[in-house]
């Protein structure tokens, strides 16, 4: 049974390798991800390469093995789960199920989550958009593209939040962007770096730094 440890780095290179297109996650990258020091990571590696979760070549990265994806699935599987449990019967806001979640990820039974799952109707998305995996481990490709690269005129309807900070949240919150919520680009300024978009009938104005955070449709 993998330890607390091993489970929170698989997840973590998982998805930085899907971020990037599959190349191999840096060990500056994890150390950033799971907030410790880069040597304490390459000890982790070079632990989860000897158990046959992950290949790591020094100077190059490491890719998960099929074990290795397999459990990081897993585990990312429980987490989105509870996050939308939270939202859906505690009535949590999205800015505070991540954190709930990280705990109880590691602890809850795949028996209590595969009836989660079914309670909730076998939901695709998480609060923030994340697809969620499957019981048979295979997980659907979010498709769509950054609010930054869309032109004005263009109609959108926001599928996905990849900064889940909670102080970003609750930005997007106040400003009524949610995943579902449907919006037009009305105005955008390349040398001032903003778009401003309509949701209803308010405007929003946004940062592009912001606005590359948000997958549409």
């Amino acid at each position: 049974m993998a330890s607390l440890t091993v489970e929170n780095y698989v997840k973590e290179i998982f998805q930085i390798c899907v971020d990037q297109g599959g190349q191999p996650a840096t060990t500056g990258q994890v150390a950033a991800a799971l907030e410790v020091s880069p040597g304490t990571v390459t000890s982790m590696l070079k632990t989860l390469a000897d158990t046959n979760l992950a290949t790591y070549t020094r100077y190059e990265g490491v890719r998960l093995t099929p074990a290795g994806n397999k459990l990081a699935l897993r585990v990312l599987r429980r987490h989105r789960l509870i996050e939308l449990f939270l939202v859906k019967t505690l009535q949590l806001t999205w800015d505070e199920v991540h954190e709930e979640a990280e705990h109880m990820e590691h602890a809850v039974s795949d028996l209590l989550i595969d009836r989660m799952d079914a309670f909730l109707g076998h939901p695709q998305q998480d609060p923030h958009g994340d697809p969620i995996p499957s019981s048979d481990g295979t997980m659907n490709v979010c498709a769509g593209r950054s609010l930054a690269n869309c032109g004005v005129g263009d109609q959108f309807r926001m599928l996905r939040v990849l900064d889940q900070r909670p102080e970003f949240l609750r930005y997007l919150t106040d400003a009524g962007i949610e995943v579902g919520v449907e919006g037009t680009v009305v105005d955008r300024s390349f040398e001032a770096g903003v778009l401003t978009i309509k949701l209803g009938a308010d405007e929003i104005t946004l940062g592009t730094a912001a606005a590359r955070k948000l997958l549409v449709v």
